[in-house]
């Protein structure tokens, strides 16, 4: 077996372990909200209009087709079984429909807002960083404080921002929803470009926070870099600046990957203030409203898509570094 192999290996060991901690964790938490999710349920669906035998009856019957009248040991293994075989439950909120459906249906719009947003600011961000740390002078004492006060800005301030200033005062953009109420989603031109219009402020609000805060952390680490001790070395062995600037940012970048692998896992959770900010259609705002209403199964399902997704970015990451990283690779061969 390979070092790198044995790496690799060694760290998913520690993943599978965080996972099943996590489940366990995502099974119970949502149990501690105060209140009875199905006494809310019943209460709702009877309108106040009916006797309290029915009441009683239609409680007593929503408790055993959730499951809730077993012991907690038996529901987390009946919620695990069901995790493995692909099924999360069905909403208690939006009784009879499944968790799979609603979060099938949210997760396009989370991932449509979420990764262009990531993936455009994390570009533009590091290379606007590498240019202020390498020119200096006036573009980085331009670029620098411009950067710094966008990335002290929270999600959900900017969110409001753009959507005043778009949306109430210059009435030029939407200020909520994914789409117009009175369309249906489909592949049409009308709809696109609705759902485009819609799309604009609250893509805007992430983009420019996120270069912000990328130019800021890729500026630092390469002025770090450049004021080394190998820099010095190598520029005293006449080694090209080209070469030099090449060795820089690729080690400058490394915390950046990290950032950006955490960007992308927790994008669902990232998406949350803003998606609720602009009533965007994605997990972040139901799994804000499985909260709200202590939807078990929602949240569960919810979080769990969080925490598959972080700890799937870390381990790619992981992988990324084991190949990217020479101490890391030196490491491997000292085993």
């Amino acid at each position: 077996m390979s070092p790198y192999f044995k790496y690799i290996l060694g760290k998913l060991k520690w993943y599978v372990l965080i996972f099943f901690a996590a489940l366990f964790l995502n099974f119970f938490l949502p149990r501690l909200i105060p209140g009875n999710p199905i006494s809310a349920l019943v209460a709702q669906m009877a309108g106040g209009g009916a006797s309290s035998d029915v009441l009683n009856k239609l409680y007593n019957s929503y408790i055993h087709e959730f499951g809730l009248d077993h012991p907690w040991y038996v529901q987390f293994i009946d919620y695990v079984v069901k995790v493995f075989h692909g099924d999360l439950g069905t909403s208690f909120s939006l009784y009879p429909t499944k968790v799979n459906t609603i979060l099938a249906q949210a997760l396009p719009w989370t991932i449509a807002l979420q990764v262009p947003s990531i993936l455009l600011g994390w570009i533009l961000g590091n290379i606007l960083g590498a240019l202020a740390a390498y020119k200096k002078g006036k573009f980085d004492g331009t670029l620098f404080p411009i950067t710094l006060f966008v990335s002290s800005i929270p999600y959900f301030c900017f969110a409001i921002i753009l959507l005043y200033l778009f949306g109430v005062i210059l009435n030029i953009l939407p200020i909520g929803g994914g789409y117009s109420m009175a369309l249906t989603p489909t592949f049409s031109i009308v709809f696109l470009t609705d759902a485009l219009k819609h799309y604009l402020l609250p893509f805007l609000s992430l983009l420019l926070v996120i270069i912000g805060g990328q130019a800021i952390g890729m500026r630092e680490m390469s002025i770090y870099e450049l004021n080394t001790d190998y820099v010095r070395y190598a520029k005293l062995l006449g080694v090209s600046d080209k070469k030099i600037i090449r060795y820089v940012f690729k080690n400058a970048m490394l915390p950046q990957i990290t950032g950006l692998s955490i960007s992308l896992g927790t994008m669902v959770g990232g998406a949350l203030i803003t998606e609720i900010v602009f009533s965007y259609p994605g997990i972040g705002t139901w799994l804000f409203n499985a909260i709200r209403q202590q939807d078990y199964p929602l949240i569960q399902g919810g979080t769990l898509v969080i925490t598959i997704s972080v700890l799937l970015a870390n381990f790619l990451i992981d992988i990324v570094y084991g190949i990217v990283d020479p101490r890391i690779r030196a490491s491997q061969l000292e085993e």
